[in-house]
């Protein structure tokens, strides 16, 4: 049979980028202000993660991002790391966090710790667990998708191979690759098996597939007797052996013998050239969606509120008890519905907080709504004057007529009595 084809994530990179480039542009022609905006956490100066970090940012700015590399000394503690992805979780210019590992430390700090620290919104490196469990549930629609597995899913298509029905081996069980993979095919609908160091007749079970990924750290593992004829094979590895008859010394190659694979295989990536182009421009894409998505939540009409129940009572009860009667909803929760983001809000006790005018500049290209000024009311034998009409009538238009509504009250004759001001 002809030698496989080579599914360069090199050249496909390149047109998600211009993909990218192209929607961004889109977005921002009704959206002026609109940047996505990545943000990497790196500790320590390996040599590898500083070439890591580069391109990242790299291409980052040329995509027009906002691009923040936070890098701290080795001698960073782990509560100095923790504070900076706490600041960079509470700034809204930031869609983006990825922590760059391995962490370069000199004191011991539990790095799943602080991946774990990054808001789930912002996780594009997919490695929080709940977007893995929102993976593995099948919520590929509400979750960041692990870059690395999402660029080999995207190579996979590129071979025009039928994901569907197929048979898949995962070679690798790690956080970051083998399982997000695994579950990443599973619902593409292929059967898959996955296989790792304890794994049995691991040759044997290779050859039953039709998509084949390896990602294990091993050069040349794999061999093309592994490997079913025209099977599509995903070489994840990327390492570094010794070649005296390069200029540099060593040459890189992956986990899968590439010389005899590519006797059998019918689609094959080339290590270098393959999948790591594809995980880097995987990260912007996820960054551009987070971004996107802020944007529509920043737009959406209606807030999502769940509105406290009301039950009237004759004869009408006393200020004292009307203001007993009901337990108010926790203004971290009540923010929440609305669209406040924590880093707007800074809360006192419970049911009160003071808001950020930052919100004003966030929602400034957001639609305008309609200001009603309730005045001048004669109070009622009952004690109804401005105040109390005012909360009634806001309680009508949200509750009842589901519009959007916020009652501004000044300091009422009964304020301490209702805890309003």
């Amino acid at each position: 049979m002809p030698p496989a084809t080579l599914i360069k994530g090199s050249e496909l990179s390149k047109q998600i980028k211009e993909r990218l480039k192209s929607e961004i542009l889109e977005v921002k022609a009704s959206n002026a202000s609109f940047q996505p905006g990545l943000a990497i956490v790196q500790v320590g100066d390996r040599q590898d993660s500083n070439v890591y970090v580069g391109k990242k940012i790299q291409l980052a700015k040329e995509l027009g991002f906002k691009a923040e590399h936070a890098k701290l000394p080795s001698s960073s503690s782990e509560g100095d790391i923790l504070a900076v992805i706490d600041r960079l979780n509470a700034d809204p210019s930031i869609h983006g966090i990825i922590v760059q590992l391995p962490l370069d430390c000199v004191q011991d700090v539990n790095s799943e710790r602080c991946t774990n620290r990054v808001d789930p919104s912002k996780d594009v490196d997919g490695l929080h667990p709940v977007n893995a469990g929102k993976l593995a549930r099948g919520e590929l629609d509400n979750c960041f998708i692990p870059c690395t597995p999402r660029g080999c899913l995207e190579l996979i298509k590129q071979s025009g191979v039928e994901i569907a029905g197929s048979r898949s081996v995962v070679i690798g069980r790690s956080k970051i690759l083998g399982s997000p993979m695994a579950d990443l095919l599973k619902w593409s609908h292929s059967t898959v098996t996955s296989c790792h160091s304890r794994t049995q007749d691991l040759p044997d079970i290779a050859r039953t597939a039709d998509i084949l990924v390896v990602g294990i750290g091993k050069p040349a593992t794999v061999k093309g007797d592994w490997v079913k004829p025209g099977a599509v094979v995903i070489d994840c590895g990327i390492n570094s052996i010794d070649d005296a008859s390069t200029a540099r010394g060593y040459r890189l190659v992956g986990d899968v013998d590439h010389e005899s694979c590519v006797q059998t295989a019918g689609f094959l990536t080339p290590v270098p050239g393959g999948v790591g182009p594809m995980t880097v421009v995987m990260l912007m894409q996820n960054t551009f969606h987070s971004a996107l998505s802020r944007l529509d939540d920043s737009k959406k009409c209606n807030w999502n509120l769940r509105h406290l129940p009301l039950t009237p009572e004759m004869p009408v009860p006393s200020d004292i008890v009307i203001s007993r009667s009901q337990r108010p909803k926790p203004v971290v929760e009540l923010a929440a519905e609305i669209g406040i983001l924590p880093s707007e809000l800074e809360p006192y006790g419970h049911y009160k907080a003071k808001v950020s005018l930052d919100l004003v500049t966030r929602l400034a290209e957001g639609e305008r709504g309609k200001y009603v000024v309730v005045t001048g009311i004669t109070p009622t034998p009952l004690g109804e004057g401005k105040s109390t009409t005012s909360v009634g009538l806001t309680q009508a238009l949200s509750a009842h007529l589901k519009c959007n509504a916020i009652a501004c009250l000044r300091q009422p004759s009964q304020g301490p009595t209702f805890g309003i001001k």
